[in-house]
């Protein structure tokens, strides 16, 4: 059997896969232990083990925030603050007593879609996690593009292409970084901007409902993210020129994106034409956690 966690900041999910036909057996959810590294590896433990529990021959694969350090193992720009600096694979195989595989949360979206999901009939899949942050993982003929230093689709941790405006120049990640796409396409990062702009708070959900409603300052605030993600995706296809792009996470979940951005992107990619489908992923919320379940294939 093959067994995956998706590994986030609120919640951990599992999930068992039968290993010859993909079908799921069993899935489970539990609430994510908040800023305490100890028990955030207990709970992942607990699920991992209640959920194998059935079965004598699995595999396990984990998707989670980050990437590992290419020679220290420990976690490296991760938006979980308390997974940072630790050497997690190390901790969790100590305390599990086998070997575990585990890749970036984007990454595990990039096997999931391109294997069986909406990237199945491309070569090169560009899959984009935006949600509580923003990521990505690339995939080629199915198979994982994983390079040297273990960063390869950290897409969110990049200055957006410019020229940025003063809002742009002023917004700091958590690590420091200025500008980085991450707090301009992630769901805290839109609520912080229609803050900003409104001295109001709101979530992304009340946001995009106002903006669907025609709230002139919420569609203002609206255009704006929508042109900050063709920005944002001018330069992977300028770069990588991938057949298709895979969206998933809360974010992915607004429809108008995918009307809005290709639309927008022209002016920001060498060409005058842009043909690169943009498309919601198949399995949506499930993705990263079947991807997870696939890195032993």
């Amino acid at each position: 059997m093959k067994v995956g966690i998706d590994w986030g900041g609120t919640k951990i999910e599992g999930i068992v896969l039968e290993s010859s036909t993909g079908k799921e057996l069993l899935r489970k959810r539990v609430d994510a232990p908040k800023d305490n590294y100890v028990e955030i590896i207990n709970k992942v433990c607990e699920l991992i083990t209640d959920i194998s529990s059935k079965y004598n021959n699995f595999t396990v694969g984990i998707g989670m925030p980050g990437s590992l350090h290419p020679k220290t193992g420990q976690v490296q720009v991760s938006n979980t603050k308390a997974l940072e600096g630790q050497n997690v694979k190390n901790d969790l195989e100590k305390k599990l007593g086998f070997e575990i595989r585990i890749a970036n949360d984007a990454d595990c979206l990039a096997v999931s879609e391109s294997i069986d999901g909406s990237g199945m009939n491309y070569d090169s899949v560009f899959a984009v996690i935006l949600g509580t942050g923003v990521g990505a993982g690339y995939s080629f003929r199915k198979q994982l593009v994983v390079g040297p230093n273990k960063l390869t689709g950290e897409w969110g941790q990049n200055p957006i292409p410019g020229p940025m405006d003063e809002y742009e120049k002023s917004v700091k990640r958590h690590c420091g970084r200025v500008g980085a796409i991450e707090v301009f396409l992630s769901g805290p990062g839109l609520e912080n901007y229609y803050s900003f702009i409104t001295q109001e708070n709101k979530t992304s959900r009340e946001i995009v409902e106002l903006f669907r409603n025609g709230d002139k300052t919420s569609s203002q605030i609206m255009d704006k993210y929508f042109e900050r993600t063709a920005r944002s995706l001018s330069s992977i296809v300028n770069i990588l020129d991938p057949d298709i792009i895979v969206c998933g996470g809360g974010m992915s979940e607004i429809d108008e994106l995918y009307e809005e951005v290709p639309k927008r992107i022209i002016p920001y990619i060498a060409s005058n034409f842009f043909n690169t489908p943009i498309v919601k992923s198949k399995h949506g919320s499930s993705s990263g956690v079947r991807g997870a379940a696939l890195l032993w294939d």
